[in-house]
């Protein structure tokens, strides 16, 4: 609410009189719910998203989709322009920018809180810049070095996924002594490095990496494992969502589950993950993930 004084000329200046004006605040994460899990929307500018792909290719259907994920409750809207589905076409920078600044730039202006899924640098820069107060990087291993220092001198949050390899090779490195335990110590290795870097504990988000380098006994293990990641001393997010690793599970007559067959598991995910300490689930259907989350706060309240 705004206090406008009469104007010069128009009368004496008396009390200030209330006026209503349309009003975007943006989010912050002081403004996050803390009695549940956060819900993120994932929001693809892409044409080849393993699930969604080439529904929001525009930015002005991407604008519109992340916009109804907003005002549906997502806690934040992760927005990303290259596929990391195994074996996706890798894309330019240029490219990868051109697709999402102006959506962030307009998701920002509307009050979302907004995440970039990058793996680039350059790329992460341009959407802070643009307002974006995450950086969701699932390049694990492969991190770009220029990365560490963006992070620590913008200081913003930052999800540090465990992967091995690329989308292209990822599949063929899926071999583990203790899946747990190996993904702890190599994401307890890349974290130190950023440290190193300047980067704070605070900063850090830390993603088990579900469905990137493992193969479906390894997702279920993690996701069994959750608690062991306190150790860390970080937050969780679980990236679940309509992977194939549930498209298997509900396999009929040996035929998976397409990705939009697998809402219901996802939610179900999403629902043990949040009562077994995840600090944020990231999916596609923002509302009954939502509704997920609140029951497993009610649950282990």
């Amino acid at each position: 609410m705004d206090s406008l004084a009469a104007a010069p000329g128009t009368g004496p200046a008396t009390s200030p009189i209330p006026v209503l004006r349309p009003s975007r605040v943006r989010k912050s994460f002081a403004d996050l719910p803390t009695e549940r899990a956060l819900v993120m929307g994932i929001l693809n500018v892409t044409p080849d998203s393993f699930s969604d792909g080439g529904k929001f290719a525009t930015a002005d259907e991407a604008i519109a989709e992340g916009l109804r994920m907003h005002y549906a409750g997502a806690d934040i809207v992760d927005v990303g322009g290259e596929s990391t589905r195994p074996n996706a076409d890798r894309i330019t920078v240029e490219e990868e920018q051109q697709r999402i600044i102006p959506v962030v730039e307009a998701l920002v202006k509307a009050g979302a809180l907004v995440s970039v899924d990058t793996m680039h640098a350059a790329t992460a820069a341009r959407a802070i810049d643009a307002g974006a107060a995450i950086v969701n990087d699932v390049s694990g291993l492969d991190f770009d070095p220029d990365m560490p220092g963006l992070i620590a001198e913008r200081g913003v949050h930052y999800v540090l996924m465990h992967q091995r390899g690329n989308p292209q090779t990822m599949d063929s490195l899926a071999s583990y002594d203790d899946v747990v335990e190996d993904v702890i110590s190599e994401l307890t290795d890349i974290r130190d490095k950023f440290y190193a870097a300047g980067v704070t504990p605070e900063q850090i988000i830390l993603d088990p990496g579900i469905g990137f380098a493992k193969k479906e006994d390894h997702n279920w293990a993690l996701l069994r494992a959750l608690d062991r990641f306190d150790v860390l001393g970080h937050r969780i997010l679980v990236g679940a969502s309509r992977k194939r690793f549930l498209g298997t599970l509900l396999s009929v007559a040996g035929k998976a589950a397409a990705p939009a067959e697998r809402g219901d598991a996802s939610v179900a995910v999403s629902a043990l993950a949040a009562a077994h300490g995840a600090w944020c689930v990231r999916v596609h259907d923002v509302g009954p993930n939502l509704d997920a989350v609140k029951v497993a706060a009610a649950w282990t309240r």
